[in-house]
């Protein structure tokens, strides 16, 4: 009986951690670093941008962003030209272009200007 309570007691701390790392996307709206940058390539699992407002690079500078993100209500399609805000965990990797570490989410700020075509 005691293996048992044991047991059900183990499960239960394990399920309250695992519920406790899925963030709201308010959340990391409020808490998270981010920048701000325009697609210039899209790619399957990533997209090129630039940001001339990415805090520590005051002359612009050029972006890999993964698609992969922890919050699945962020925007999965950007399109060249899109102005999209990257929340992520504050790790910047000194590559070209630079990378970030983990991306939590991917929101739209400007949409690129479209076609009727590109529309349908």
């Amino acid at each position: 009986m005691k293996r048992f309570i044991a047991l059900i007691l183990s499960l239960t701390f394990v399920l309250v951690l695992v519920g406790c790392n899925n963030r709201s996307m308010n959340y990391i709206i409020e808490n998270e670093p981010s920048v701000v940058g325009v697609v210039e390539e899209v790619h399957d699992d990533y997209v090129i941008m630039y940001s001339e407002t990415a805090e520590g690079y005051p002359n612009g500078s050029r972006w890999s962003i993964s698609l992969t993100v922890e919050n699945k209500d962020s925007y999965a399609d950007p399109v060249v030209g899109d102005e999209i805000v990257v929340y992520y965990d504050g790790n910047v990797m000194e590559t070209y272009p630079l990378k970030v570490g983990t991306v939590y989410a991917i929101t739209l700020k400007t949409p690129a200007n479209r076609t009727e075509n590109e529309k349908s």
